[in-house]
């Protein structure tokens, strides 16, 4: 009878412990069939290359906890398929790194570049330092293109500069030459600001750098940061205007001194001592941290009528295009942030041209706005389609082998920007081509 009583406790006790267990196990099968399935689906659309740093997983390595697709703040990157993390969404990856830090196996390196894509990246050590020493970089330049990750960036640099030899030590010298006043060179500024050395930040346009040029309302993403001088700062969702509006409070409230409308043309470096020649004169500097955008001059399309006056390369204000007919050109989020901006105009008229079949490298929330604005007629998308000519009244496209023409008042070039290579090997800087490598 005790024998009959102890084998029913048993059961009492395993049921529910058994049925946990298969609910588990369901929910990781059914949970596992649905990242498949989204990974299939992207790469049929080929949504397969991520926009920039980005997360390698060693299979070998991971034991499928499942902590790197917890800790991803964009929630949908990472999944797990048949026991391992896999890579779902590549074009949502934003560079957090959030995923590296948290694998307990340290299964997952960050990288740059696929093995198709390759991403040109200037070489610098821990310290953001490059190979020529007391020359480093921050920033979109190195490749963070994350707000948050660039003002990180600038802040290390700040801090490796201060204990340099001779840095805060008096003297004709500029301890540092800042150029560039977007996220990383404007945090580096504060703390230059803050240990009293002795510096010049220069910008060739105006506060904010890249973030200046987002078009009006554009959302910027981003997370607390710590900036010299103020501390930690709470920006989780914010408009373009309102960050700007804070880093232009924040300047006027420490006393920073940024000067704008001058730019670098030249660094050179004789005996240890840098030579910065710029729009407005020369400056010697014991070191200089390059904060600069990766965009250089603006890519253009290099077809007939590309030098009218109606070209342009980026989108300031949307409302200036109020009932005109405009082509967008280009498959990134500047691309399609502009011409969602401008379809939302009364009266305009706006195609979207893009030489692939897919925006992979832009982010789902614009890809989804381009596909809501095509749904209304807000927006014709032409993929696999390219400028043969440009004319005063109108535009000429190859549309998957077709001839078409627009008619057109304006034209917006967002096919990015090249890469300021030839300036950093003038430097002496060397540069590597990324392969999906760290």
């Amino acid at each position: 009878m005790e024998s009959i009583q102890e084998y029913g406790l048993l059961f009492l006790y395993a049921l529910p412990i058994a049925l946990v267990l298969l609910w588990r196990s369901w929910s990781r099968r059914r949970a596992s069939a649905r990242n498949l399935s989204a990974l299939e689906e992207n790469r049929k659309a080929g949504l397969v290359e991520p926009a920039s740093l980005h997360p390698n997983i060693d299979k070998e390595t991971c034991i499928g906890c499942g902590t790197c697709a917890t800790a991803c703040p964009e929630g949908d990157v990472i999944g797990l398929i048949d026991g391992r993390a896999e890579l779902i969404n590549a074009t949502h990856c934003i560079g957090h790194g959030a995923c590296a830090a948290a694998c307990p196996v340290s299964a997952i390196s960050l990288v740059f570049g696929t093995e198709k894509r390759g991403v040109d990246i200037p070489m610098v050590d821990k310290n953001f330092e490059t190979n020529v020493p007391g020359l480093f970089i921050a920033g979109e330049l190195g490749g963070m293109g994350l707000i948050r990750n660039a003002v990180e960036q600038g802040r290390q640099a700040l801090e490796a500069i201060r204990k340099k030899d001779g840095v805060g030590k008096g003297g004709d010298l500029l301890d540092v030459l800042i150029v560039g006043a977007g996220p990383s060179g404007f945090s580096a500024t504060l703390g230059a600001h803050q240990y009293k050395l002795r510096y010049r930040t220069i910008e060739q346009e105006s506060l904010g750098g890249t973030v200046s040029h987002y078009p009006r309302g554009k959302i910027v993403m981003t997370q607390p940061v710590q900036l010299p001088m103020v501390g930690k700062v709470k920006l989780r969702e914010t408009s373009k205007e309102a960050l700007l509006d804070f880093w232009t409070s924040t300047a006027q409230k420490t006393g920073i001194t940024i000067h704008f409308q001058e730019r670098m043309e030249s660094v050179t470096r004789t005996d240890g001592i840098f030579v910065v020649k710029t729009t407005r004169g020369e400056y010697r500097a014991r070191t200089v941290l390059l904060a600069i955008g990766r965009r250089g001059s603006p890519r253009k399309l290099e077809v007939p009528g590309e030098e009218l006056s109606k070209v342009v390369y980026r989108l300031v204000d949307p409302e200036q295009y109020r009932g005109q007919r405009v082509l967008v050109v280009g498959g990134g989020d500047s691309a399609l942030e502009a011409a969602c901006s401008i379809a939302d105009e009364p009266g305009t008229q706006v195609a979207l041209s893009y030489r692939s079949e897919s925006f992979s490298r832009a982010k789902e929330k614009n890809r989804l706005r381009v596909e809501q604005a095509q749904k209304t007629g807000k927006l014709t998308v032409l993929l696999k389609s390219g400028v043969k000519e440009i004319l005063p009244d109108k535009v000429t496209l190859d549309h998957e082998g077709k001839r078409i023409d627009l008619p057109n008042d304006a034209v917006i070039v967002s096919a990015g920007g090249i890469l300021p290579t030839g300036l950093l090997k003038e430097m002496g800087v060397k540069v590597d081509t990324k392969f999906g490598t760290a």
